[in-house]
């Protein structure tokens, strides 16, 4: 009686002893399994993606801007009375930050593009046009509507990796005019061909000083 007692016993401590060892195990498994989820995720929290490292880079050049902590060259031309415009270099010690380009065509268009450089490549380009037409009222007083459109290119080694595109329109003397800031962008096809061409072209022509005819 007293043998099978103590095999009872023994049989108890060694089913209890196999437990523990299994819920260790499993305890340390799901810990391991949140260390890794846990890394996984702080992973992806320190990867920032091209588009947000272009931003940081355009509000450091905007600041720069805004600050008057740039230099200036400029030089304007006029295409046969067709296009005019002026071409603003803006520079540090760092070299060559921003190129805007400003220009109309005729009398009823106008439009600003803003090239922001690094190492001599554009990585962000602004770009605003504006056309505006009669739009009602008297001859004595006569109501115009601009249209506006915003294009945003977001570039990586000279190629578009996403593009934002607004447009909206403002009427002289409506106090209901939509605010360009809280109308959204819209993703739109990238077409960046001829802007990355014009780009090209006022870097050829970045050391003119005078007024010249055509680009």
């Amino acid at each position: 009686m007293r043998t099978l007692f103590l095999i009872i016993c023994f049989l108890t401590f060694f089913s209890c002893k196999k437990e523990n060892n299994q819920n260790t195990g499993k305890n340390s498994t799901s810990s391991d399994s949140s260390v890794i989820s846990q890394t996984k995720v702080d992973s992806v929290k320190n990867e920032s993606s091209p588009v947000e490292e272009i931003k940081k880079e355009y509000e450091k050049f905007q600041d720069l801007l805004i600050t008057k902590k740039l230099d200036s060259v400029k030089f304007e031309y006029d295409c046969n009375g067709e296009r005019s415009g002026k071409v603003v270099f803006y520079s540090d010690k760092e070299g060559l930050r921003i190129i805007q380009h400003s220009y109309a065509e005729y009398s009823h268009f106008s439009s600003v593009e803003n090239y922001y450089v690094k190492n001599n490549k554009p990585f962000f380009i602004f770009k605003e046009d504006v056309s505006w037409n009669f739009d009602g009222g008297t001859p004595e007083k006569p109501i115009t509507k601009d249209d506006i459109t915003e294009q945003r290119i977001y570039l990586q080694n000279n190629k578009a990796i996403k593009c934002l595109e607004k447009n909206y329109s403002i009427r002289s003397g409506d106090s209901h005019n939509p605010n360009p800031q809280k109308t959204a962008n819209k993703e739109v096809n990238c077409s960046d061909e001829e802007l990355l061409k014009t780009y090209q072209l006022l870097m050829k022509n970045k050391e003119k000083r005078r007024k010249i005819q055509c680009l």
